[in-house]
């Protein structure tokens, strides 16, 4: 196994500069939803806190569009059916924590 490092400034609220061998980033967002602008390439990273899912892919104005219909769509059940989400969100959990 490789040697790693990797430090993390925070500017703003959800706006960190990071430090690691391979160069400096920028990061915009938070946990579950983060973009990320580097030396090498841009990637947006989306996943659910806490589950150790996620999904990691360069940065595409359709990959932008895909997500932001699946956050829409989740906000728009939400506002209508927040008891089923919560529900379906029970269910997709891993069991094995």
């Amino acid at each position: 196994m490789g040697f790693r490092f990797r430090k993390t400034v925070t500017i703003l609220p959800y706006v960190h500069l990071n430090f690691s061998k391979s160069g400096v980033s920028l990061s915009l967002g938070k946990r579950g939803l983060m973009y990320n602008v580097g030396n090498q390439r841009e990637t947006i990273a989306i996943g659910a806190p806490g589950t150790g899912v996620g999904y990691r892919a360069s940065f595409t104005f359709g990959l932008l569009l895909m997500l932001l219909l699946i956050v829409s769509a989740v906000a728009i059940a939400w506002y209508f059916y927040p008891g089923a989400v919560r529900w379906v969100l029970h269910l997709w959990q891993p069991t094995w924590f």
